[in-house]
């Protein structure tokens, strides 16, 4: 079942230039409906349909989990992107009709832990407003260390820090501010579970610091914030549907595999949950694994793919599907 199979109708009530490279987008109830209920850390698909091209993107809700009038979310414009991101900045606009799934989530608190040790990178912030939120109403000690480039590009920055006071530390590198990771990870009660949401490369730095450290890898939990690379089209042949499908440079294989009515399980859209792992009947060529989710030797054996974030190069690429 995927998480975008059953999407809800809503409105685009908000707009808001958070910055010049963000924009955050309101979401109500097409009916004024109350939306369905989710945790801090949760993400919802929004379905976005440019003239003959249909996205489907996973963001972060930032909103409170105890406010269900409306969702709210925050998208970084990457002109560089598949066109997802430039189609929320420069096509959505207030009184619009979308349509969204409801809430997944893959980066929940874990209500066991001590406290809740919360690092962003400068988008990756998004889901941790919803926990700091949830955080509070349940009075979860956390505190919340967020890096970004500069000031000006630091989403929330300033509000953050006035909502949440001292339990929030920032970090701004074009003044020299710098987060010591190690300094900060071994400075923690027992008990405590990090979270990390942001680049890549900080994702990697918190776990490598954490397990160096000796922290049990069930108290660190990340979220990789990434989408679905481009490249050339290719072709595939889904074996039990018995067709043949075309992915377009700027499409995903799960889009492909959805626009062709053929169901395929899926959550996050970023390979990352593991729930569109899919078996390869044939491959005639090179695929390029973009996935968080397989063993190395599972992509080296040409025997599955994650088709929400991998792409192909070659002769014949078969589905088990």
């Amino acid at each position: 079942m995927s998480a975008s199979d059953n999407l809800i109708p809503v409105i685009v009530s908000k707009v808001v230039e958070v910055n010049s490279i963000i924009k955050r987008f309101e979401f109500k109830h097409i009916n004024g409906d109350a939306l369905p209920a989710f945790s801090g850390g949760a993400h919802i698909v929004v379905e976005m349909i440019d003239g003959a091209t249909k996205r489907k993107n996973a963001y972060s809700l930032m909103s409170s989990p105890f406010k269900l009038g409306q969702y709210a979310i925050s998208v970084r414009r990457e002109d560089d992107g598949r066109g997802g991101s430039k189609f929320m900045h420069e096509k959505v606009v207030p009184g619009m009709e979308m349509k969204i799934s409801a809430p997944v989530n893959l980066f929940a608190l874990d209500l066991r832990a001590k406290k809740h040790l919360m690092i962003a990178g400068g988008i990756g912030i998004t889901p941790f407003m919803a926990q700091m939120t949830q955080a509070t109403e349940l009075g979860l000690p956390f505190e919340l260390h967020y890096a970004a480039r500069s000031a000006s590009q630091a989403a929330y920055m300033g509000s953050l820090k006035a909502q949440f006071g001292d339990a929030v530390a920032c970090y701004c590198a074009d003044i020299g501010d710098r987060l010591n990771l190690e300094a900060l990870l071994s400075d923690q009660p027992l008990g405590t579970h990090v979270y990390v949401c942001g680049p890549k490369g900080m994702i990697e730095a918190v776990v490598q610091t954490a397990t160096n450290l000796g922290w049990p890898a069930a108290h660190i939990h990340f979220e990789h914030f990434l989408s679905p690379p481009m490249g050339k089209a290719f072709s595939v042949h889904l074996a039990k549907a018995g067709i043949d499908i075309d992915v377009g440079p700027e499409q995903s294989l799960l889009e492909a595999i959805e626009a062709s009515g053929t169901p395929v399980n899926c959550l996050c859209r970023a390979g990352a949950c593991g729930q569109c792992e899919t078996q390869i009947v044939a491959c005639d060529g090179d695929i390029t694994h973009n996935d968080h989710w397989l063993e190395d030797d599972q992509r080296a054996s040409k025997k599955f793919i994650m088709p929400c974030v991998s792409r192909f190069s070659g002769k014949r690429l078969e589905l088990d599907l």
